[in-house]
């Protein structure tokens, strides 16, 4: 897993900065899913800060974690490097999902990583999706399985999808649509519209216990085990009425 940093204005502050999060599911060496999520970053970052708003990027590449991943699926848990990576999600502003098309469908492991996460991880974060592949036969993967994937985590799928095959590396078109993308997304985190949905309506959503959303308003903590109910779950009885 790599953390990097695009450059955030001098001016601003950056302990305050909307924080984005690439997720890349590429494994060849450069990454095609990689590049497309960058550049999408990058032009994201430049809108904010052509607005006065600081910006950084941070990225988790899903490669490097596949063995841990994996091993999460199969136990239910998630490894502590896993699990740094869930936490990063959870605390981003916004993300940029970008993951290759294998077989007319999105990565295995971008999928396998998806499913470690608890339900509620993502409410109302505004999400740019982005697939690559090796045939413009797959264009239609990023809205067909990302987005319905995205929408079922309650986040918040900017209206126009990335997609990138080899032919489309040195086109204009490629171009415009990153920078549409990256309008729609900086001007959902400028009004902060996935905030305010997910603070008025947070009650509203059905959430897991002890998960790791940072709004999660319970977590094991929260648990009374002095209740009747919990003592007899543990093998102890139920009080009388004179203790």
């Amino acid at each position: 897993m790599t953390t990097e940093s695009l450059p955030v204005p001098a001016s601003s502050d950056a302990g305050s900065a909307v924080r984005l999060l690439v997720i890349s599911a590429g494994v060849s060496e450069p990454s095609s899913s990689r590049l497309l999520a960058d550049r999408a970053a990058q032009k994201t970052v430049d809108l904010l800060a052509d607005a006065g708003v600081a910006a950084s990027v941070g990225v988790i590449e899903l490669g490097p974690l596949a063995v841990d991943i994996a091993q999460g699926i199969v136990s239910g848990f998630p490894n502590e490097r896993v699990q740094a990576a869930i936490d990063r999600l959870a605390a981003a502003d916004a993300v940029i999902a970008s993951t290759p098309v294998y077989k007319a469908g999105i990565s295995g492991l971008f999928k396998s990583f998806a499913d470690l996460l608890d339900n509620d991880l993502l409410i109302a974060t505004p999400v740019i999706l982005a697939a690559t592949a090796g045939t413009a036969r797959h264009a239609m993967v990023a809205d067909e399985q990302l987005r319905p994937l995205f929408a079922f985590l309650r986040a918040l799928p900017v209206p126009t999808s990335l997609f990138a095959a080899p032919e489309d590396w040195g086109s204009s078109e490629l171009g415009r649509r990153i920078e549409r993308a990256a309008t729609e997304l900086a001007l959902l985190l400028r009004n902060g519209i996935g905030r305010s949905i997910a603070e008025s309506a947070w009650s509203g959503y059905q959430h897991q216990f002890s998960g790791n959303a940072t709004r999660a308003e319970r977590s094991a903590a929260d648990v009374d085990f002095d209740t009747d109910l919990m003592r007899l779950a543990a093998g102890g009885g139920i009080r009388t009425m004179g203790g």
